[in-house]
This record gives structure tokens, C-alpha cells and sequence, in this order.
């Protein structure tokens, strides 16, 4: 679970679950470095991984997802904020799709906003592909390729599975 490239220097992981992701909103919330930030993003995804794997830690993934969703929300740096999507889609976020909608169609990040799209891609919502065509549209270059592909993945993955079928990502 636990990613080696991710600096630590702080010892973040050490700390008792609830006491990390509290650790980690600070940082999120009150960070001037962008860089640790970053770092904040990525262990609380790994707290989100954790949860899932136990039964009775709902709540706290629920934290994490909401926690994600206000980085997209607040934070001023793509990166941060690619993070954010990467770490939704990767744990499977299913109730901030809207969110990555949201961040794909309207982010100020063209960064931001390729990821978002990507992430919508990773997780199979298949029941936005009409929303993501708005992207196709886009000022960046970049955007509308990663839109035009997502949605013909998006498309595929309709005809052979049918509806909107959530699967593990990671």
C-alpha cells in the first residue's frame, strides 16, 4: 500500500489513522508548499485504500473522499489537484463523480482538467459520456484528446458490459 517515492520526512504513516488523516487535512488546508501538499494528497489516499479493506472504517474513507473533493474545490495548483482526481479514481470514489465532472469541465488547470477526465475514464461512469462531450470542446488540445478518448473507451465499455458497473481500479 505504502508508496516508498512518497516523502514522509515527518513520519505521517506512524501515526494512528485518524490522527494522519487529521494531520494530512492540515497540511492540505494550510500548506504554502505545494510539494507537501502533495505528499498530504497521496497518504490519505493510502488512508482510503486502508479503509476499504475494513469493514468498519466506512466513515473514515468517507473523510478521505471529502477531503479530496475540497482539494479540487480549494487548492491553487494543478498538481495538487491532479493528485486529488488520480487518488479518487484510484480508490474508487463513486460519490465524487460529480466532482471530477465539475473539475474536468470547469477547472482553471488544464492539467486539472485532463485528469479529472481521465479519472472519469478509470472509473467507468459510463452514465456521464454525453456530460464529458462538453470537454471536446475545450481551448486545450490536450483536454479534447483526452475527452475524445475517454469517451470512445466510455462507449466500449457500454456496448460489451451494458450500464454503469463499478469495479476495483487498483
Amino acid at each position: 500500500m505504502e508508496n516508498p517515492l512518497v516523502f514522509d520526512e515527518n513520519k505521517i504513516r506512524e501515526l494512528p489513522e485518524f490522527e494522519r488523516l487529521a494531520y494530512c487535512e492540515n497540511i492540505m488546508k494550510y500548506e504554502k508548499d505545494e510539494s507537501v501538499r502533495w505528499d498530504a494528497v497521496w497518504l490519505a489516499g493510502e488512508i482510503a485504500a486502508m479503509a476499504v479493506l475494513s469493514n468498519d472504517k466506512k466513515h473514515l474513507f468517507d473523510r478521505v473522499a471529502d477531503l479530496m473533493v475540497w482539494v479540487l474545490e480549494n487548492d491553487d495548483n494543478g498538481v495538487v489537484k491532479h493528485e486529488a482526481c488520480y487518488q479518487i479514481a484510484a480508490r474508487n470514489m463513486q460519490k465524487n463523480i460529480s466532482a471530477l465532472v465539475k473539475a474536468a469541465l470547469h477547472d482553471k488547470s488544464v492539467l486539472t482538467r485532463h485528469e479529472a477526465l481521465e479519472s472519469l475514464g478509470l472509473m467507468r461512469a459510463t452514465e456521464i459520456t454525453d456530460v464529458i462531450k462538453d470537454a471536446l470542446t475545450d481551448l486545450s488540445i490536450d483536454v479534447r484528446e483526452t475527452a475524445h478518448f475517454v469517451i470512445k473507451r466510455l462507449e466500449r465499455m457500454k456496448k460489451s458490459r451494458g450500464e454503469y458497473n463499478p469495479s476495483s481500479i487498483l
